[in-house]
């Protein structure tokens, strides 16, 4: 209980800083609309290909496989670019006490060949693990399926802890993606994030404030929406209108709980970067070990 006292009490400390300096917000936005509309665009060329060439031939599964491969890696592109430019305006803030937007927008432009090769890296192991769990569900022998599922899923988890610490690291000391495997590797290894990770519940908070409004989106769109049935009579407008409205109720409240993790657990894993690399300096230094989290993590472990 207590560390999701403190996963609340991060949200509210980081929050704070949005509302003190809106430009760290605006990546999160702006994200979760070019996702959307990403994935608009991208099912677009899915459908068409399976329309047309079917997903039970050899040529027409690769298709599809090919064309879920590019609008994964885009997804991670536009996920990590905008992630890279919060990571930057946290930094900047805690830093200066001001983020910039022009600062992080030139600053992801200079890191764009750093952070494609991440969301390149991000798709194969996505693949990887898919390409696994499919392979396991298939399989005829229960005991290989279960490992097969356990080693995709282990490898799944290790890569996305790993890729929250190799973007600060590319963002805020330059480094390549080999370089920032090392980075987030060392930081690993040493156990510089341990107390962070182990006492502060944010993602089990941001993970419960989506399901909540998740939930709370889906209750009053369906409500809403057979309301508006109801009223007009099932009739094919009513129909329409009430789909229509009831779906967009649901999306606004997905995308609020999108907006609020991303930020969030951005902002999280930035300070735990910081931290790491100061704890890190401190040892090289010889100094004492016991060196202060940054402000928001810091009002959080007291």
């Amino acid at each position: 209980m207590q560390s999701l006292a403190r996963g609340w009490s991060f949200l509210q400390q980081a929050w704070q800083m949005a509302f003190k300096d809106n430009d760290l917000i605006k990546p999160s936005i702006y994200a979760m609309i070019a996702g959307f509309i990403v994935s608009v665009v991208g099912i677009v060329p899915l459908i068409a290909a399976a329309f047309l060439l079917g997903d039970s031939s050899f040529i027409g599964q690769a298709v599809m496989v090919i064309l879920g491969a590019i609008l994964i890696f885009v997804h991670y592109v536009v996920s990590y670019l905008f992630s890279g430019m919060t990571v930057y305006l946290i930094y900047g803030y805690l830093a200066e006490g001001d983020g910039r937007m022009d600062k992080a927008w030139a600053k992801v432009q200079r890191e764009f060949w750093h952070i494609l090769s991440l969301a390149a890296a991000s798709t194969v192991v996505s693949l990887f693990t898919s390409a696994l769990r499919n392979r396991s569900h298939r399989s005829r022998n229960a005991a290989a399926g279960m490992i097969g599922s356990a080693v995709g899923g282990i490898l799944e988890t290790v890569w996305t802890e790993a890729s929250y610490l190799i973007l600060p690291a590319m963002m805020i000391e330059d480094v390549n993606l080999v370089d920032g495997v090392k980075r987030a590797t060392y930081i690993a290894k040493n156990n510089l994030l341990l107390i962070g990770v182990s006492t502060v519940g944010v993602r089990w908070i941001t993970g419960a404030i989506s399901f909540v409004l998740g939930a709370i989106g889906l209750v009053i769109g369906v409500g809403l929406g057979l309301g508006i049935i109801s009223v007009i009579n099932s009739s094919a407008a009513g129909l329409v209108i009430g789909i229509g409205l009831g779906a967009l109720i649901f999306f606004v409240f997905v995308m609020v709980a999108s907006v609020i993790s991303s930020y969030t657990m951005t902002a999280y894993n930035t300070c735990l970067f910081l931290w790491a690399r100061d704890v890190e300096k401190a040892q090289a230094q010889g100094q004492p070990i016991q060196v202060a989290a940054p402000a928001p993590l810091a009002a959080v472990l007291g």
